[in-house]
């Protein structure tokens, strides 16, 4: 597996120090992140666009996934149609660019759960729009994913393995994150639950007793254990980490995700 970073992390960099940063750490892939106003604007043309490539192409970087959006971006999990229609705006946008830039998942945060309404019936707000945009997600050929996240949805491996599955798509699956159900789960039987639905994933670590991220390494996850459940279910994507902090750091970052996938 091919070890990365997301842009999500790196405040505000620029492509060209983001590449500089892979260079230097040794990262063989990025989640490059799209939104108004950044470096990666979320309206750059198509020829704009295809430089992005060529640039990654060049410094010899894997563009994993790609994420972002505009900056009235809504939530799925809203019981206001408008608002699952903007985010799903930015959902069409990021297809079409990974479309262009040939990569084959973009990361959704679907928002976060209110207390209005019922839990089914944001179940099935969400799973309209993501019914209307597996074509648009298979046109371009880059899957849907969506990410386990602190937002009180979908808490468990059998709800997400069933929302993926009542989508009826190949390009809607999962972004697992391995620490964001650590405070109440296990990211080994999430990998079993998930299997080939699990279409990339973020690595992040996390502290039981003190109830906290912590860097890789340092913290309760079973890494062999992971390791072996990902080779398990036939995971051969990158793996990217979502762990901030200061250039050294992030240095540092590059040499425990190798440390990491050689368990």
């Amino acid at each position: 597996m091919k070890i990365g970073i997301t842009q999500i992390v790196l405040s505000g960099m620029s492509l060209d120090e983001s590449l500089d940063l892979c260079k230097e750490a040794g990262y063989e892939a990025i989640e490059l992140s799209f939104r108004e106003g950044g470096d990666l604007g979320i309206d750059m043309g198509e020829s704009d666009l295809k430089k992005v490539a060529e640039k990654c192409a060049a410094a010899g970087v894997e563009i994993s996934s790609v994420i972002g959006g505009y900056s009235n971006r809504g939530s799925m999990l809203s019981l206001n149609p408008e608002d699952r229609k903007n985010c799903s705006k930015s959902v069409k946008r990021i297809l079409e660019i990974a479309g262009i830039l040939g990569v084959h998942a973009m990361l959704l945060h679907p928002g976060q759960l209110g207390s209005a309404g019922t839990y089914q019936q944001a179940w099935d707000g969400f799973l309209e729009e993501l019914k209307e945009l597996a074509p648009i997600a298979e046109s371009n050929k880059a899957a849907i994913c969506v990410e386990n996240v602190w937002n009180k949805f979908l808490l468990s491996p059998k709800e997400m393995r069933e929302f993926v599955d009542a989508a009826g798509s190949d390009y809607v699956g999962a972004y697992l994150d391995t620490a964001n159900m650590m405070a109440y789960g296990y990211p080994e039987q999430w990998v079993r639950g998930l299997g080939k639905r699990m279409k990339r994933v973020h690595f992040k670590d996390f502290a039981r007793r003190e109830h906290k991220f912590t860097n890789l390494l340092d913290g309760d996850t079973d890494w062999a254990l992971l390791m072996k459940e990902l080779r398990n279910v036939g995971y051969d994507d990158a793996v990217i980490h979502e762990v901030g902090g200061d250039h050294e750091k992030l240095v540092d970052l590059g040499e425990r995700m190798r440390k990491i996938v050689a368990m």
